[in-house]
């Protein structure tokens, strides 16, 4: 489970909180106890992107581009 800090100690301790984070652990600081940002390590080698990986998996409709209907234009008009 995630640390939370409010804003007070996350400033005045920003440095240690770094570092922790960079030892892999995630800190959620918080404004009046609500969760306001999370503070995680960076990953320095993003996964390997596999061009074509998702082939089989999404269909596109072969009307996905049709005009909407009236009803639905309706929806977007309120």
């Amino acid at each position: 489970m995630p640390r939370k800090v409010n804003i007070h100690e996350a400033k005045t301790r920003f440095s240690q909180l770094l570092s922790r984070v960079k030892e892999g652990e995630e800190i959620i600081i918080a404004k009046a106890g609500k969760p306001i940002a999370r503070l995680v390590p960076v990953k320095e080698h993003p996964a390997k992107r596999v061009p074509g990986s998702t082939r089989g998996k999404i269909t596109i409709a072969p009307d996905f581009d049709a005009p909407l209907s009236e009803s639905v234009l309706e929806l977007f008009e309120k």
